[in-house]
């Protein structure tokens, strides 16, 4: 089987003042429609006032192309570029997870990345085996060293990077920029 060629889409928008609950209705729908697309592993925004950074992750750079070229995206380009102060940007990653990057030449140190990683994965290390317990008790052979590890960590990973790690670097999103 071929090892996949992950690539990442991060899309910078400003809005015009006045225009976000508008932005937010067209970035729903968008978000919708690019997950229709073969390939979309998933999307996540992470907004500071009137700046949205959308980041959408395909299996590989074909299936990015497709949705990049696409009409549908194009339609919704122009559909959105009123509401916008300094119109579509986008860089695409090959292979690259996007946490710590909240604009393109600006990097956290790394020591405030490691704070903000141990913020979000200690209580999920601590709170997500307790919440597998009642399986475990239920069906015995899950609850092995290997398979209760598996599920664990499975969720772990999957609740960091879908759900958490997204929100708390927005969250901090000023404490991590540099000065």
């Amino acid at each position: 089987m071929a090892e996949l060629d992950l690539v990442t889409l991060i899309v910078r928008h400003r809005v015009k003042a006045g225009q976000v609950a508008a932005y937010e209705q067209w970035l729903r729908r968008t978000m919708r429609i690019a997950s229709s697309y073969p390939g979309h592993l998933g999307v996540n925004v992470m907004r500071d006032l009137d700046r949205f950074v959308c980041v959408l992750r395909f299996v590989g750079t074909r299936e990015l192309q497709c949705w990049l070229d696409s009409s549908e995206r194009k339609h919704l380009i122009e559909e959105v570029a009123p509401l916008l102060a300094d119109g579509d940007q986008t860089e695409i990653e090959a292979g690259r997870e996007f946490w710590f990057t909240p604009s393109p030449s600006i990097q956290p140190a790394r020591w405030k990345q490691a704070c903000i990683t141990f913020l979000v994965i200690l209580p999920l290390s601590l709170l997500v085996p307790l919440l597998w317990q009642p399986l475990f008790a239920l069906v015995p052979w899950l609850g092995g060293y290997v398979p209760s590890n598996v599920l664990i960590t499975l969720s772990i990973v999957l609740l960091v990077v879908y759900l958490f790690m997204p929100r708390v670097t927005a969250l901090f999103a000023a404490w991590l920029n540099p000065d």
